[in-house]
């Protein structure tokens, strides 16, 4: 897979994709990831890419000229174009799967009070929000959808099976709790159907406990 993200901050886009499971995917040659600066296609003398929105109003919006330059030279046949915008649609694991099926990604960040809308209308497929708050730019959000989308890709796992076992691999329910050795600590003991053995019952308590976690986390889940 390729991933292009195009933002007025790439460093903060590619910092948190620098390490960890996500750079070894890089390293490994699963995804490549590269950060772009939006000013490198301003024609601007002062590589200027925003502008005061027309009607008035507060803050400054992306202009079209610099947006449509950057898609149409990195955009390629099978390129999904993405936007980060508080106003798209609410980023899911579905959505993360959707996304790690793609050839290549084009990830456009917003940023000031957003882009010119002729950018959503002409060059836009897909609108994502990450939550219901309002970020300094869209590079942070950016990165979120990336570490989503690659941990998906096929080797980029240690455990194959770690996306099939964790919360949203079903679409309403959290994972169950999770315990590791010491057996008890300060009087916490694991429960005593991990130590058993007996898959059926370890597997019947954690499709009970992530049902009960959810009820107390995420009841919108269960609607």
């Amino acid at each position: 897979m390729r991933i292009d993200i195009v933002t007025l901050f790439p460093e903060v886009a590619m910092v948190p994709l620098s390490d960890s499971i996500i750079q070894r995917a890089r390293a490994a040659g699963i995804v490549e990831v590269t950060g772009h600066q939006l000013r490198d296609w301003s024609e601007d003398k002062h590589r200027r890419v925003d502008d005061a929105p027309c009607g008035g109003g507060q803050g400054m919006v992306l202009k079209p000229e610099p947006l449509f330059a950057a898609v149409e030279s990195l955009r390629g046949p099978r390129t999904r174009v993405v936007l980060m915008t508080p106003q798209g649609k609410p980023f899911k694991q579905a959505i993360a799967r959707e996304l790690a099926a793609a050839d290549h990604l084009l990830i456009l960040c917003g940023h000031y009070e957003g882009v010119d809308q002729r950018v959503i209308e002409a060059l836009v497929d897909e609108e994502i929000s990450i939550g219901d708050y309002i970020l300094t730019n869209g590079a942070l959000a950016a990165a979120v959808l990336c570490d989503a989308v690659i941990r998906l890709l096929p080797g980029a796992l240690g455990d194959e099976r770690s996306p099939v076992d964790e919360s949203f691999a079903a679409s309403n329910r959290l994972e169950a709790p999770a315990y590791t050795w010491p057996i008890e600590f300060r009087g916490l003991r694991v429960p005593a159907v991990l130590l058993s053995g007996h898959h059926g019952k370890i597997q019947a308590w954690k499709d009970a406990t992530a049902l009960a976690r959810t009820r107390q986390n995420r009841p919108d889940l269960l609607v």
